[in-house]
């Protein structure tokens, strides 16, 4: 076992496991070591550019499911943009579960934004669940304020999938982007240019949000497909 994987056992919590394991129902039990995000983060700040973290990094498959999310916490935290950009194309399709796949995106990306958009459409376009679904995620995460476009919507809801965590994104995403860009984003569902379940699920998701108004859920839920 690596020094890593030692620091890893060494900050496990068997209960904590035994409760997140049934969250990520997809990943098998003995693969989870049972570590609390925000310990598992300040590990990542402590190890962050240190030659043991650049030579964990090129260590893939990892064994476990912490493992993968330190491995996304350390390249999240590279400030070089075409070294990230590359580290996380090597990394996009080892992930193998939503919440390895949706930790904020890397701060260097806010600086490239434009750069980033023909990686998105790479990601967004992939065979790999986890690849489209963090490629959706991008979209969400830094084009819904000041660099919005609603051709960047247009793109999610063309993301045609029968796959659930991708669904769920698009929904996650179409219920923010009617958050934050209502006027540009209710024709999406005044329309029903979403699958059916996508569409149910976006409503679902807006109406659950605090940041849309009371009299934007009573419209909203008017355009519940039954």
């Amino acid at each position: 076992m690596d020094s890593i994987q030692e620091q890893l056992f060494a900050m496990q919590d068997i209960k904590y496991r035994d409760f997140h394991s049934r969250l990520i129902p997809n990943i098998n039990k003995e693969n989870v070591i049972g570590i609390r995000v925000p310990v598992l983060r300040k590990y990542a700040k402590e190890i962050s550019g240190s030659i043991e973290a650049e030579q964990f990094i090129k260590q893939l498959p990892h064994t476990y499911y912490e493992e993968n999310n330190l491995h996304m916490m350390l390249i999240t935290s590279i400030k070089d943009y075409d070294k990230c950009i590359k580290e996380v194309n090597r990394f996009l399709t080892y992930i193998d579960n939503w919440a390895t796949c949706d930790f904020a995106p890397p701060s260097c990306f806010k600086k490239h934004r434009k750069e980033l958009l023909s990686e998105i459409d790479v990601w967004i376009n992939s065979e790999d669940t986890y690849t489209v679904r963090y490629g959706i995620g991008m979209l969400m995460r830094l084009y819904l304020d000041e660099t919005f476009d609603v051709k960047y919507v247009r793109k999610v809801a063309g993301v045609i999938s029968d796959e659930y965590y991708i669904n769920m994104m698009i929904a996650w995403y179409m219920a923010t982007a009617l958050a934050k860009q209502w006027d540009a984003v209710i024709p999406f569902i005044e329309d029903k240019k979403l699958p059916v379940w996508v569409h149910n699920k976006t409503i679902q998701k807006a109406v659950e949000s605090y940041r849309i108004t009371d009299e934007q859920k009573t419209y909203l839920k008017t355009f519940k497909i039954r």
